[in-house]
C-alpha cells in the first residue's frame, strides 16, 4: 500500500489543469477552465474543471472527479496505478506500507523485469533497423508483407539476431542480474551459458495499460517445420497470459471513442489493422478468452465483435469464453473471414473500408450461430440434440440481470422456434438453470446489504413528505459539519487548540452514530482524526486522493454544495458581509450544535420508551428527572441555535 505521506507528497504537486489539459483542450472561463467533455459526445463544451478545489465536472453528463478520478476514469488505471502514473511524472519516491518481506521481493523482482525487458525491446529495435542481418532478413520480409516503417516503430517490433548469444552478451555486459534475465524468457541456460531464446525470430513487445514492456511474442521467420511458429514470455511476476491482450495499450481511447472492441487471434493482425487505420483492436494470442481479459475489455466498452479465420479450429477458438462474457454482460458478435484468409491478409487484399463494411455486414448473433454449429455437428442423433437443448439454455441463462430480461426472452422465443419445442418448457428450462445458480450465490448474496431507493417527494404520500424534508434537512447539516472539519480544522481555535481538537472533544467517538446517520461520514471523522493524531495536515485535498472511491466521491458532493451565508446573518450584520472565514467559529459552532440538538432529542425518545416500560416508582423518578434534565438541555441549545443559524 501507498503510504498517506507519499499520497499527500504527490497531490501537493498535482496540477489539475496540467494533467487533464493533456487530454482536454481547456480555456480559461473566470477562475475555472472550460473544455468539451472527454466521456461524452457533445458539440457545446459543458466540462469544468476548477484549479481551486481541484475537482472537474460534466454538467452534460454529470461525471465528476478529481485528478486521479480523472486518470482512473479517462486511462482505465487503477486507484493504484493513477497514482503510480502521477508520482511518474512528479518525481515522486513512493514510500509503502503495511508490506511483508515476501512482497517488498516480489515488487524488487517485477521491478529488474521492467528495467530488463525495456533494455531488451531497444536491443530488438536497434537490431532491426540497424543491423545488417535484421534489415536484409527481417524488415525486408515484413515490408514484403506490408507493414510500414513508421507502423513497426509505433508497436516498437525489433529482431532477435540469429547469433547464439548477442542479446545474453549485451545484457550480461550491462549488468543485468543473470537470475532475472532467465525469469523473462529472454534467455536460457546451456552448457553452462547463457543463450538467446528467440534467434531469428521478429519480436512483438506486449504492453501493460500503462504502456510498460510486459513480455514479448516472438514470430519465426524461415519456414522450419521442428520450430514452433511463435514463442511467448513465460509466466513470471509480472506476465500473466490470462490478463493480457495483445495491442491494449494502443487500443484503449479507439475502443472507447467508437464502443466497440475487436478481437482479433495474432500480434499480426492486431497491427495490420492499426496500419489500416482501424484501431479499436485487440488479439487474444489464440487461446481461449478468461474472466480477466473479458474484464480489460469491459472496462472501455460492453460491445465485443470476435474476427477469427473461417477454418474449424478459428470456428472453435472464437466459442470458447462464450459463458464467460455472457456472465461479464457483454454484447458479443461473431465475424468469420472467408477460408485461407486471416484479418491481416484479408485488410490487405481488400482495404481498409471494404474490411469495416465486411465486419459491420457479417455479424453474426453468437449464441444463434453456437447452436447452428452444434446442431450440424449433431446432425440426426437425438441424444446430441438433447444435450444442446440443456446447453444452450444453460448458456441463454448466463443473461441474467434484470435489465437484460427482454433480450433473454428474445433469445428464448428464437431457440425454441430453431429447435421446434415448446417456448414455455424452454423458458422453464432457462429458468432453471437461473435459480441453479442463484442458489450457488445465496450466501453472497445474503452478506450484502443494499442501499433503500428513497422515492421522489412527489411520488410520496403529503404525510411523508415532512419526513423526507427532516431527513434532507438532517443530511445536509452533517455534511455542513464535516465541511466545517475539513475547511477549517487546522485554524486556531483557542490558546493551544484548533478547531479540530475543539470539534473532537464535543463528540464522543462511541456517540457518533447517535449523532450522524451516515456511516460514510463518520468514516471520514475518524480518519481525518487518525491523521491528524499522526501528525498530518488533512485538509479536503487529503481526501480527494483517498483510495476509498466513496469516500472521495463523498468530499467531492460536500466541496460542491452551496456554503452561502444565510440571510440571517445579513439582517444581522449591517453594511460589509463577513465570509465564511471570518465567521468560522459561529459554523463550527452552529453545526455542532444542531447535531448535539439531534442526539438530545434521540436520548429524549430513548428516555421516554424506558419510561413507558419502567414499573417501579423509582425508576419512573429516574426517568422523569432525567426527561426534565434532557429538555433543559434541548432549550439551551434551541436558544443557541436561534442566534447562530447556518443555511
Amino acid at each position: 500500500m501507498i503510504s498517506q505521506a507519499s499520497i499527500q507528497q504527490i497531490q501537493s504537486r498535482i496540477d489539475i489543469i496540467e494533467i487533464i489539459g493533456s487530454f482536454v483542450k481547456l480555456k480559461k472561463r473566470g477562475t475555472n477552465y472550460l473544455g468539451l467533455c472527454p466521456f461524452h459526445n457533445e458539440k457545446s463544451p459543458s466540462f469544468t474543471v476548477s484549479p481551486a478545489k481541484e475537482i472537474y465536472k460534466c454538467f452534460g453528463c454529470g461525471k465528476s472527479g478529481n485528478s486521479i478520478g480523472f486518470l482512473m476514469e479517462h486511462e482505465k488505471y487503477s486507484y493504484t496505478e493513477a497514482l503510480r502514473w502521477l508520482a511518474n511524472k512528479y518525481n515522486v519516491e513512493l514510500e509503502e506500507t503495511e508490506t511483508s518481506p515476501e512482497f517488498k521481493i516480489q515488487q524488487q523482482a517485477a521491478d529488474s523485469l521492467f528495467i530488463i525487458n525495456n533494455f531488451a525491446r531497444d536491443f530488438f529495435a536497434d537490431k532491426l533497423f540497424h543491423s545488417e542481418e535484421g534489415q536484409d532478413i527481417a524488415l525486408s520480409y515484413l515490408k514484403e508483407r506490408g507493414f510500414r516503417e513508421e507502423i513497426l516503430k509505433k508497436f516498437q517490433i525489433g529482431f532477435n539476431p540469429s547469433g547464439r548469444d548477442e542479446l545474453a552478451t549485451a545484457a550480461l555486459a550491462s549488468q543485468y542480474n543473470k537470475e532475472y534475465l532467465l525469469k523473462t524468457g529472454l534467455v536460457v541456460q546451456r552448457d553452462d551459458r547463457l543463450a538467446d531464446n528467440y534467434r531469428g525470430r521478429i519480436i512483438f513487445p506486449i504492453h501493460n495499460q500503462s504502456g510498460k514492456i510486459l513480455g514479448f511474442g516472438a514470430r519465426i521467420i524461415k519456414t522450419n517445420d521442428k520450430a514452433p511458429k511463435y514463442i511467448n514470455t513465460p509466466e513470471n511476476e509480472i506476465y500473466v497470459k490470462s490478463k493480457i491482450l495483445y495491442g491494449s495499450y494502443f487500443a484503449r481511447m479507439a475502443i472507447d471513442k467508437a464502443d466497440e472492441c475487436l478481437l482479433v487471434e495474432g500480434y499480426t493482425d492486431v497491427v495490420s489493422l492499426h496500419q489500416a487505420g482501424i484501431e479499436n483492436v485487440v488479439a487474444s494470442g489464440g487461446t481461449s478468452l478468461t474472466i480477466d481479459q473479458l474484464r480489460l475489455i469491459k472496462k472501455y466498452t460492453n460491445n465485443l465483435t470476435i474476427i477469427y479465420d473461417g477454418d474449424s479450429a478459428g470456428v472453435k477458438a472464437a466459442l470458447r469464453g462464450l459463458d464467460l462474457a455472457l456472465e461479464e454482460n457483454l454484447n458479443v458478435k461473431l465475424v468469420l473471414i472467408p477460408d485461407k484468409e486471416d484479418p491481416d491478409s484479408y485488410v490487405n487484399k481488400i482495404g481498409a473500408e471494404a474490411f469495416i463494411q465486411f465486419v459491420k455486414a457479417e455479424k453474426k448473433d453468437f449464441i444463434l450461430f453456437q447452436l447452428n454449429i452444434a446442431l450440424q455437428e449433431a446432425g440426426n442423433d437425438s441424444v446430441r440434440k438433447s444435450a444442446i437443448v440443456n446447453q444452450v439454455a444453460e448458456t441463454i441463462s448466463k443473461i441474467s440481470k434484470t435489465e437484460n430480461f427482454t433480450q433473454r426472452q428474445d433469445y428464448v422465443k428464437k431457440v425454441s422456434e430453431i429447435l421446434r419445442i415448446e417456448e414455455s418448457g424452454f423458458n422453464a428450462l432457462v429458468n432453471k438453470f437461473i435459480r441453479e445458480k442463484i442458489s450457488k450465490d445465496e450466501n453472497k448474496a445474503f452478506h450484502k446489504v443494499e442501499t433503500p431507493v428513497i422515492p421522489a417527494a412527489s411520488e410520496m404520500p403529503e404525510e411523508d413528505r415532512d419526513v423526507l424534508a427532516l431527513f434532507q434537512k438532517d443530511r445536509i447539516h452533517e455534511e455542513a459539519m464535516v465541511r466545517s472539519l475539513l475547511e477549517f480544522g487546522l485554524k486556531d481555535w483557542a490558546e493551544g487548540q484548533t478547531v479540530a481538537t475543539y470539534m473532537f472533544s464535543q463528540m464522543e467517538e462511541t456517540e457518533l452514530d447517535k449523532m450522524i446517520d451516515n456511516p460514510l461520514l463518520i468514516d471520514i471523522i475518524h480518519t481525518y482524526k487518525k491523521w491528524y493524531e499522526e501528525g498530518l495536515q488533512p485538509t479536503a485535498r487529503s481526501f480527494l486522493y483517498h483510495e476509498n472511491q466513496e469516500m472521495n466521491s463523498a468530499i467531492i458532493h460536500i466541496m460542491e454544495v452551496n456554503t452561502d451565508i444565510s440571510h440571517n446573518w445579513k439582517e444581522h450584520y449591517e453594511g460589509h458581509i463577513a465570509t465564511r472565514d471570518d465567521l468560522f467559529k459561529e459554523e463550527v459552532f452552529s453545526t455542532l450544535n444542531y447535531l448535539k440538538l439531534r442526539k438530545i432529542k434521540r436520548l429524549i425518545d430513548e428516555n421516554q420508551s424506558e419510561l413507558e416500560k419502567a414499573t417501579d416508582p423509582e425508576e419512573q423518578l429516574i426517568c422523569l428527572q432525567t426527561h426534565q434534565h434532557l429538555k433543559q438541555m434541548e432549550i439551551d441549545l434551541t436558544r443557541q441555535l436561534g442566534t447562530v443559524i447556518y443555511k
